[in-house]
């Protein structure tokens, strides 16, 4: 088994000033159209002698959700999509976290949206464990993961005079996290 940098041991909370988890999907089957959401609560126990025991809980506001196109977002909150009055956070609980390569992690849990709750895997890589200017430790991390939002509920669609679609099945999750550790200064 690989050995994880000690550093990473402890309670880490995810910066949402520093971090991004958004998504991107295909538009009329021509472009990309990338969104995020802005409001994120993120906290991981990594358990540094025993990998198996650590835990990532992820929550995004889905009004949070940003696509820089104001009639879209309020698309995407309502009820075709997200409905974030009655589904007001996309929740994402680890059931379990392994190292496969060095400062490359397996985080398997299950994602909730709209009510329904599906396994998915999703790869992360460690980037790197700094301090900065101010003390805190940060750890980084990146990954990506193509799901189908069909499996969640999120039905809607156009078809398009020329064939295909106007917003694809299948989205690709992404990751841009930069997590604080929450140290005891008075040790």
């Amino acid at each position: 088994m690989p050995e994880i940098d000690a550093q990473l041991g402890g309670e880490w909370m995810f910066d949402p000033s520093h971090t991004r988890i958004g998504f991107s999907a295909r538009h009329a089957m021509v472009t990309k159209v990338r969104g995020a959401f802005n409001e994120i609560d993120g906290r991981m126990h990594v358990d540094a002698d025993d990998l198996s025991r650590s835990t990532v809980t992820v929550r995004l506001r889905t009004a949070s959700v940003d696509t820089r196109n104001a009639e879209r977002d309020a698309h995407l909150r309502g009820a075709d999509f997200f409905d974030a009055e009655r589904y007001p956070e996309i929740v994402f609980t680890s059931t379990a976290v392994d190292e496969v390569e060095d400062n490359t992690y397996m985080v398997a849990g299950d994602l909730t949206i709209r009510d329904v709750t599906k396994h998915v895997v999703i790869p992360l890589e460690a980037v790197g464990v700094q301090r900065d200017p101010s003390g805190a430790l940060r750890a980084g991390f990146e990954g990506t993961r193509r799901v189908n939002r069909r499996d969640w509920g999120l039905e809607w669609q156009v078809a398009l005079d020329t064939g295909g679609v106007l917003v694809s099945e299948k989205i690709t999750l992404e990751f841009e996290i930069s997590a604080v550790k929450i140290e005891d200064y008075g040790s």
